[in-house]
């Protein structure tokens, strides 16, 4: 049985990566008739439709009390995003992600939102006033992009158009069908870990977690290879807030849990570590190189092991 659900858990990550990939699509499509800015558009409508995954994984684990299994999966997601995705996607570029927006070069508010989830989870609980905090900050960062918007002139008229009402049907079909896979997703993975005697956490932050940021990896991919630059940032940086904020205090709300406080020292370190080399990076020369990008990849690959060596040594 233990296979049994392995493969199950893998096969409805599989079709909720695939229906991720098809809202995307369509709720590109339809933002195209808003005649919104490349970089709005990734920020608020691919990255909100890419943050799925991991999202519907980690709120249907809270009403299933099986939180820690989503907190891993969200940040760990999120610092794989950071690392791994940005450091492959600038691989897979021509000469390396330049940075060309205003707000992403002269802006570190990104580092101080992802402070949030390390310090309301340093007591080892996140509680339902944590969740408010969370959301509201969330939601506050967003404001501040919509007030922004002007700063974004460039339009993203690279999507065919196709009909409003045919595209509005399949991106409604696309959702209900990713909820499924999500839902089918976590019950086979919960019942791994069980059997398997894995901590749920390390679950999330492995096999949940890479599999959840798949979309984002294609897409960034696609848009390096065609020098869209600002959608590989835009993406990335919208699912990580996006995350980080507003669908963790939704985890909150519905299920306070608590849990070993090293765990979060961990994901929170990582996800603010990543942040910080990011926007590092992404300062010099406001640009990210290939050699910046492998530094990324080997960051992802060093906190998996320290991910491994606490949740099977210490903890």
């Amino acid at each position: 049985m233990i296979i049994i659900n392995l493969i199950l858990s893998l096969v409805f990550l599989v079709i909720l990566i695939k229906c991720a990939d098809y809202s995307m699509l369509y709720s590109s499509r339809l933002a195209k008739n808003l005649h919104l800015s490349e970089f709005v558009v990734s920020f608020f409508i691919i990255a909100i439709i890419s943050t799925l995954p991991e999202a519907t994984i980690s709120i249907i684990s809270a009403f299933n009390g099986e939180p820690q299994l989503g907190l891993g999966t969200l940040l760990g997601a999120k610092i794989a995003d950071l690392t791994l995705v940005l450091g492959i996607a600038v691989l897979f570029s021509s000469g390396g992600i330049k940075v060309k927006s205003k707000i992403l070069q002269n802006n570190f508010l990104y580092l101080f939102l992802l402070l949030f989830p390390l310090i309301l989870g340093f007591d080892g609980e996140f509680s339902r006033i944590d969740g408010i905090i969370l959301v509201l900050v969330g939601i506050s960062f967003f404001i501040k992009i919509i007030i922004d918007r002007k700063k974004f002139r460039k339009k993203f008229n690279n999507i065919k158009r196709g009909s409003f009402l045919k595209n509005s049907v399949l991106l409604t079909l696309s959702l209900a069908a990713l909820l499924i896979g999500a839902f089918f997703a976590v019950k086979f993975a919960t019942n791994f870990a069980y059997e398997a005697k894995v901590p749920e956490i390390l679950i999330g932050i492995t096999i949940l977690a890479l599999g959840t940021c798949l979309p984002e990896l294609f897409f960034s991919i696609k848009a390096a290879r065609s020098n869209r630059d600002e959608l590989v940032l835009g993406d990335l940086l919208g699912t990580v807030i996006t995350d980080a904020t507003i669908i963790l205090g939704i985890v909150a709300l519905i299920c306070p849990f608590t849990y070993n406080p090293i765990n979060i020292y961990v994901l929170g370190g990582g996800i603010f570590l990543a942040g910080i080399f990011t926007i590092w990076f992404m300062k010099t020369n406001r640009s990210i190189n290939k050699f910046e990008g492998l530094f990324l990849i080997l960051l992802y690959i060093l906190f998996i092991f320290i991910s491994f060596f606490i949740n099977n040594v210490i903890v």
